[in-house]
């Protein structure tokens, strides 16, 4: 597996949302890893894609997270879904061509974040990585509502080829060099010190 590279990458948060977040293991850690990849995203043009598992009943992103989000530029692309994997939904295949038109799946990295671990992360990472994506799954941006759902299912996804990485890497492998114009403003995001 290569390193990331962002002109290749998309940024993938997977129902992150408030009824949910709150009930996972460590949810101020993921919480803000996932508010630290939003800004990466924005400052190396990575587009993000935002899904929500059915929130007339779960509810929407978290509300400080959705207000990252929504602050991005250009705007992130949007999947309401009822299956847990975001590959159940016929309009995801469309968000990720639409992330990198022409981009051929085998060069198309996907840098993922959300809950839960065991259940719509690990069918999405699982899907994406039949389908022939890179796959980056953060585990400091993953969770789920105990530790050892999250331990074991972060263990089959790096079982299925996914690479286990987290916000900082993701950040310093779309870098690539310390002149990089986005890299003072990143230094300084990590000097504020671990999430969670």
């Amino acid at each position: 597996m290569t390193l990331l590279d962002a002109s290749r990458s998309t940024l993938l948060l997977i129902d992150l949302q408030g009824k949910l977040v709150h009930a996972v293991h460590r949810p101020a850690m993921v919480l803000e890893a996932t508010r630290r990849l939003v800004k990466l995203a924005q400052w190396f043009a990575v587009p993000v894609i935002l899904s929500e598992q059915y929130p007339k009943g779960l509810g929407p992103t978290e509300p400080g997270l959705l207000q990252a989000v929504e602050a991005l530029a250009p705007p992130a692309l949007r999947l309401v879904k009822d299956s847990f994997s975001c590959c159940g939904d016929p309009a995801f295949a469309g968000l990720l061509e639409q992330a990198r038109p022409g981009l051929a799946r085998d060069r198309h990295q996907v840098v993922v974040a959300g809950i839960e671990a065991h259940v719509c992360v690990l069918q999405t990472v699982l899907e994406l990585r039949a389908a022939g994506h890179p796959v980056h799954v953060c585990w400091d941006a993953v969770s789920g509502r105990g530790e050892e759902y999250r331990a074991h299912a972060l263990e089959r996804m790096a079982a299925a080829g996914a690479v286990l990485t987290n916000h900082e890497s993701v950040g310093f492998e779309w870098a690539r060099h310390k002149d990089h114009a986005a890299f003072k403003a990143m230094s300084a995001l990590f000097k504020e010190g671990q999430p969670g």
